[in-house]
């Protein structure tokens, strides 16, 4: 490798770590926003039915983490149709919920846990832990795309780090 090559790769690594710092940062303020709206509605409305509550508040809270994130998280990335996008952020938002209202089913009905009691706000919290790190790879996969995953120029870009 060239002096040419390798200061050319250093750096499109530090352009590259930079915009994964700023993504990363910026999806996790947007999903400690969320992470607060999603645990004020469910703690609220649990005693009325975890099941319920837990759709409720996920989908106020995805909502809410759709705009930031389109606006903040993944601002710079190419802009797709919004269909597409909100079709694929809300199918990855619902398939994450699904799991969540299973492992709850788990507890309540399986464990006999009551409907807003401290084992479920935990577990409810573990769901929402675990769902944020499949969103984070799906979103930078499928949703906020890299321009030129939209442009049809694929070299290179199965990192999903390349410069924006």
């Amino acid at each position: 490798m060239t002096v040419v090559e390798r200061l050319s790769l250093a750096v499109r690594l530090r352009g590259s770590w930079r915009i994964l710092l700023k993504e990363i940062s910026a999806f996790g303020l947007i999903g400690l926003i969320a992470l607060i709206i999603d645990l004020a509605i469910f703690k609220e409305l649990s005693p009325h039915g975890a099941l319920k509550a837990k759709c409720v508040s996920t989908v106020v809270s995805t909502t809410v983490a759709y705009f930031g994130n389109r606006y903040l998280s993944f601002s710079h990335r190419a802009r797709t149709s919004i269909g597409r996008e909100t079709g694929f952020f809300f199918g990855i938002n619902l398939i994450t919920l699904g799991f969540s209202e299973l492992i709850l089913a788990v507890f309540v009905y399986g464990f006999d846990q009551p409907h807003g009691g401290i084992v479920i706000q935990i577990v409810n919290v573990g769901t929402i832990g675990l769902g944020t790190i499949f969103r984070f790879w799906s979103y930078k996969r499928f949703v906020f795309l890299h321009p030129d995953r939209v442009h049809g120029r694929y070299d290179d870009v199965d990192d999903e780090l390349a410069e924006a």
